[in-house]
């Protein structure tokens, strides 16, 4: 019997597909790389709002991503109704990162703040948003933050993630992000 979805789950896949007709699917891993999608032992497959295990017993890169083999599973038809379905593990397997490097995941939600450096305002904190996702560009990531109850208007902003140049502090137990962004008039 399927569980709630629990906030302590992350997920770190999607099932894109079939690959061959013996049960394997294609495989898009969130992870980085990506191959550390592999690793984990845990999965728990999303569907309808719940969680359920799932077990792959053999996976591997295949081209520009994965593909795995669902255990118990040794058919194109039966894996074909996993298609779509994210995958997720508990939050406590992912590994813990040095100090200053983040999951995603952490900084999603976060409040964003900055200074507010025009003469009349005199150097004070203003808020921009919160934190809504984050895009992978290639040369760097970028917050996404949309406005929220407080922010100084209502606007979408793209931030880059640049830590010490943009991202002037990240504080989990705060739960802020300052930033050293201008403000557009």
């Amino acid at each position: 019997m399927a569980e709630p979805l629990a906030a302590d789950l992350l997920v770190v896949g999607k099932i894109t597909g079939c690959y061959g007709v013996k049960g394997w699917v294609k495989i898009h891993s969130y992870t980085e790389p990506q191959e550390n999608f592999l690793g984990f032992g845990q999965w728990l497959l999303r569907r309808r709002g719940a969680v359920e295990p799932i077990e792959f017993d053999d996976g591997r890169a295949q081209g520009k991503g994965l593909v795995a083999h669902i255990a118990g599973v040794d058919d194109r038809t039966l894996a074909e109704s996993y298609r779509g379905l994210e995958v997720a593990v508990p939050a406590d397997s992912l590994p813990d990162l040095e100090a200053g490097d983040y999951y995603w995941s952490q900084l999603q939600g976060l409040q964003v703040w900055c200074s507010d450096q025009s003469p009349e305002a005199g150097d004070q904190r203003v808020l921009l948003g919160a934190v809504d996702y984050l895009i992978e560009t290639g040369a760097n990531d970028v917050l996404v933050v949309k406005p929220t109850e407080g922010s100084i208007d209502d606007r979408e902003r793209l931030i880059p993630y640049l830590p010490g140049d943009v991202v002037t502090r990240v504080d989990l137990a705060e739960a802020v992000i300052e930033v050293n962004w201008f403000l557009e008039d």
